[in-house]
């Protein structure tokens, strides 16, 4: 081949060439889109609630919480499914205006390995959305305190049942939270 003549570009590299001018020019495009105000300082603020990366971790004897609006917290109980021990979010819910239900997750105490009977952690995780107080309340139910699903306690005991085999109320628990 003669060092002087060049050969003509193939359509694979014409398509290469495109795919790259695109993406500078979508590059560009992005970088040049603001948020439609000419003041800096207005552009640099947040459009949404400030949310911390990892969640503040309450400790459950305490039953008076402080928060900011825009920060969760959590709250951690220990159960074991295998005694019948649960934990629940119970009515009434706390006020949404004030504190959100962000969901529960429940983590085995024996690590990545499940192992028949041992216990978890279940922790609830919430969202102070707006100034003002709330309660959180949550049912604790065993073996001895048995409630359904959803923490509401079981049908009391036909009367033909001994005295003895009445079961106790299920424990209920109530957080005070302040959002300021």
């Amino acid at each position: 081949m003669n060092p002087t003549m060049r050969t003509a570009p193939t359509s694979r590299s014409r398509a290469v060439a495109g795919a790259v001018a695109f993406l500078a020019l979508a590059v560009a495009f992005a970088a040049g889109c603001g948020s439609g105000t000419d003041d800096p300082a207005e552009s640099a603020k947040p459009t949404g609630p400030a949310r911390s990366a990892e969640p503040t971790s309450h400790p459950t004897q305490d039953h008076s919480i402080s928060a900011e609006v825009g920060e969760r917290f959590t709250l951690t109980f220990e159960e074991n499914a295998s005694t019948r021990e649960h934990w629940y979010l119970a009515d009434p819910k706390p006020d949404a205006s004030v504190v959100r239900s962000q969901g529960q997750k429940s983590e085995s105490d024996s690590g990545d390995e499940p192992v028949p009977g041992a216990g978890s952690g279940l922790t609830f995780t919430f969202e102070a959305t707006g100034e003002g107080s709330t309660e959180i309340v949550l049912t604790h139910c065993t073996f001895a305190a048995p409630c359904d699903g959803s923490g509401t306690s079981s049908p009391e005991p036909s009367s033909t049942a001994s005295a003895s085999a009445t079961p106790s109320r299920p424990e209920r628990v109530t957080y005070t939270v302040t959002v300021s």
